[in-house]
């Protein structure tokens, strides 16, 4: 048996809970901790509960670390791999003092849950307790093994911590994109079986219900998004729900009531493809609707995704779905498929599995 714990930032879209979820279902011992609880209300296992300023100030300030984020990406500035670093000294000064405040309840809390007794760590989102990754530095002396694993904008905008980095015996991701960012890193599915989804409600009502669920906007292509859907309105009696800062369950019943889930469309900030929201939505059987390149199409090897890659090309596909039911219901049983093939715990458990052994932690 296997001791895996999971340490991440916070349960981001409940993907590092679905890998602990997956360790256990294949017979392993794992544990998922965080640093703070998420605003969506995923679950939570152990967390340090570490509170975040949720203040006008400390809200603009992420603001305009986003903007700047954006901003050189679409001019093309920056280079990977890119390593974070502290943006003036007050931000340094800051992580400082953060770090010398908390340290403390963080080595109690490590003593407490025992969680020097596991083998392999895996850090999600690849953030150890501290800048420095002491904690780190010390489970790899200790002759334990350590894998990092990376979503969402990590190494777009954040990027490598680069100790954690130096130490690292396994770089995994879930975004495609990501293997250009990092010069040795693995792709691996992310594990999900729908097992805590809401049944499917049918929609009896004449209009064709149409969702989109964004975390941010700016990477989501919502404003686009918006537009092609007050076009089409129009020429067509449909409803739309823009699901935003609300808790998951209230999200996942909306879109149980749903016909067809818009992704990401024009997520040329986010990555392209697709998340855990449109990884929920085809396994509830909606037709899903997101953009893609020719390679990532090529690589995702028979999957359902409606793509579209432009306004109009977003426009043209959900007017083709919203006059064709049967269409819908032949995407949607395709979608349920194609999650239990490629998503399913056995399936992602063997991927790492394989991975493990090639690099030397089985």
């Amino acid at each position: 048996m296997l001791k895996i714990l999971h340490i991440a930032v916070e349960n981001f879209a409940g993907v590092p809970l679905s890998f602990v979820k997956m360790h256990r279902a294949m017979g392993d011992k794992s544990l998922l901790v965080t640093f703070y609880k998420t605003k969506q209300e995923f679950p939570e296992e152990l967390s340090l509960d570490f509170k975040i300023p949720r203040n006008f100030f400390a809200n603009l300030w992420r603001q305009i670390k986003i903007t700047k984020n954006v901003l050189s990406i679409e001019k093309k500035e920056k280079t990977y791999p890119l390593y974070f670093e502290p943006k003036n000294f007050l931000e340094s000064l800051f992580f400082d003092i953060r770090e010398s405040i908390r340290r403390k309840k963080i080595y109690e809390f490590i003593e407490k849950h025992h969680l020097n007794e596991f083998d392999i760590i895996h850090y999600d989102g690849g953030m150890d307790f501290f800048r420095d990754s002491h904690i780190a530095k010390q489970w790899k002396i200790d002759g334990k093994k350590i894998v990092c694993c990376y979503f969402g904008s990590d190494l777009r905008s954040r990027g490598l911590m680069r100790e954690l980095d130096k130490i690292s015996d396994l770089n995994l991701t879930s975004e495609f994109d990501h293997l250009e960012m990092h010069p040795d890193i693995h792709y691996i599915f992310y594990p999900y079986e729908g097992d805590d989804l809401p049944e499917r409600i049918p929609n009896e009502s004449n209009k064709v219900r149409i969702v989109h669920s964004p975390t941010n906007r700016k990477f989501k292509g919502t404003d686009l998004i918006l537009k092609v859907i007050k076009e089409i309105k129009k020429d067509r009696d449909i409803e739309f729900f823009l699901l935003e800062n609300l808790p998951r369950h209230e999200v996942l019943k909306i879109k149980a009531t749903c016909d067809i889930c818009i992704d990401q469309v024009g997520g040329k900030y986010g990555g392209t493809g697709y998340g855990k929201s449109g990884l929920e939505s085809l396994a509830m059987g909606i037709p899903t609707v997101t953009n893609m390149t020719d390679t990532y199409q090529k690589f995702l090897k028979e999957n359902p995704f409606v793509v579209a890659n432009n306004e109009k090309e977003l426009k043209d596909k959900l007017i083709e779905l919203i006059d064709n039911k049967n269409l819908r219901e032949e995407i949607g049983k395709l979608s349920i498929d194609w999650v239990k093939k490629y998503h399913s715990y056995k399936s992602v458990n063997d991927q790492l599995l394989n991975l493990y052994k090639q690099h030397g932690i089985l």
